[in-house]
């Protein structure tokens, strides 16, 4: 069965694309409740339109989705051919470099400013040491992360520090990310003393302030992590990120260890805060449906390279690449007649080691459309048109 015809069954099944920012409904059993800070279906969206991107991918041009409109964009965040290599050691005392783990290997991307860029993939594959990398947690092997037209990775220490007031992070275990041993409002006050912002009385304000916003009690601040919930130490670690007012977060996986029901009003919130705050986000998860619903464009990653990065709407409707076939054939389709039609794509195989990543294409080793020239030479990264990028022989 042809991947085009399972596509047109996808879009079949997709609900007409809502509004940008359309609220999740809160999971809730079949008697109506009054929740008045999470009314299902409140439609707190923006107008925002999709606009052009800047294509650093081999010109400088700005190119509309749609309409005759021209948009200048300003592009906050662009990483180019950023690498992230973990030396592997050998020996006792005389240690000595004898490989190396390539987490990351070669990334171009850009994130406009405002924009929510989706990064999937599987377990391994590179997606949180990307956030980390962009963030200078780790320091890269090579490449580069211009930020407000900044390279990052060329920057002194005292310099970064200051620089970082500017992104922040939002760590995927609520439950670890936590010091145990402070109350929530050190916990929040903290990021906002080691930056000079405001003084001791203004900080506790802020606090409260930030509790609120977030959807706690002031209150809470009093509490330590130990006797929140795991949706309440999420908050917290989101009022925590945003406690120095930055530009750019990255989201790394804030869903995964969360039930159903807390996932929707996290991802309400995080769209209201970037729709508040005019936040920038790298949303890195394993939920399709969530990176769909969250992102504007998304990108696919796989063993250290994007092997797709589009509109979110030409990813899912018109996959090009074999790997996000694979991967979008196993999110189920809410219509139990075409999910008994769908022909799944079941990889054969384990995804290779990063210490020695395949010649050629990385995903050749597990391609159903494999061809001879996929496993000697490495597939340019192209826009095969409408910005559609896509790292593959086939396209």
């Amino acid at each position: 069965m042809s991947h085009q015809a399972d596509a047109h069954r996808r879009a079949a099944a997709q609900p007409e694309e809502p509004a940008r920012r359309l609220r999740l409904p809160p999971a809730l059993p079949g008697k109506q409740r009054h929740l008045p800070e999470r009314t299902a279906g409140d439609a707190g969206f923006c107008a925002r339109a999709r606009c052009g991107l800047l294509e650093i991918y081999g010109g400088c041009g700005v190119k509309d989705y749609q309409s005759g409109e021209k948009h200048r964009d300003e592009i906050l965040l662009t990483v180019r051919d950023l690498k992230m290599h973990f030396p592997v050691m050998k020996g006792t005392f005389l240690k000595r470099k004898v490989n190396a783990v390539k987490a990351v290997d070669g990334l171009t991307f850009f994130i406009r400013k405002g924009e929510t860029l989706g990064l999937v993939g599987e377990s391994g594959c590179g997606k949180s040491t990307t956030g980390r990398a962009i963030l200078q947690l780790y320091r890269p092997t090579a490449g580069e992360v211009i930020f407000q037209g900044k390279n990052l990775c060329t920057m002194k220490c005292e310099e970064l520090r200051r620089m970082r007031r500017e992104m922040q992070i939002i760590f995927q275990d609520p439950f670890a990310s936590l010091n145990p041993r402070m109350s929530v409002g050190s916990i929040l006050a903290e990021p906002m003393k080691i930056h000079g912002v405001a003084d001791a009385r203004a900080r506790q304000e802020k606090v409260a302030a930030l509790l609120q916003e977030v959807g706690l009690s002031p209150r809470f601040a009093s509490r330590f992590p130990h006797e929140a919930s795991g949706g309440q130490r999420q908050r917290v670690g989101i009022a925590r990120a945003l406690s120095v007012e930055p530009d750019f977060v990255v989201c790394d996986e804030p869903l995964s260890a969360l039930d159903v029901s807390i996932q929707a009003q996290i991802i309400n919130l995080l769209k209201d805060l970037q729709e508040k705050r005019h936040l920038t986000y790298l949303f890195i998860s394993h939920d399709l449906s969530a990176v769909r619903h969250v992102s504007d464009r998304v990108a696919v990653m796989y063993l250290g390279k994007v092997l797709e990065l589009a509109d979110k709407n030409s990813i899912y409707v018109n996959p090009l690449h074999p790997y996000t076939r694979a991967l979008l054939s196993a999110v189920p389709i809410p219509d139990p007649v075409l999910e008994a039609k769908r022909e799944r794509i079941v990889l054969s195989g384990d995804v290779p080691s990063p210490l020695n990543p395949p010649q050629g294409c990385r995903f050749s080793t597990r391609c159903p459309e494999v061809l001879p020239i996929c496993r000697e030479a490495e597939p340019e990264f192209r826009d095969v048109g409408d910005l559609h990028f896509v790292s593959c022989h086939r396209t």
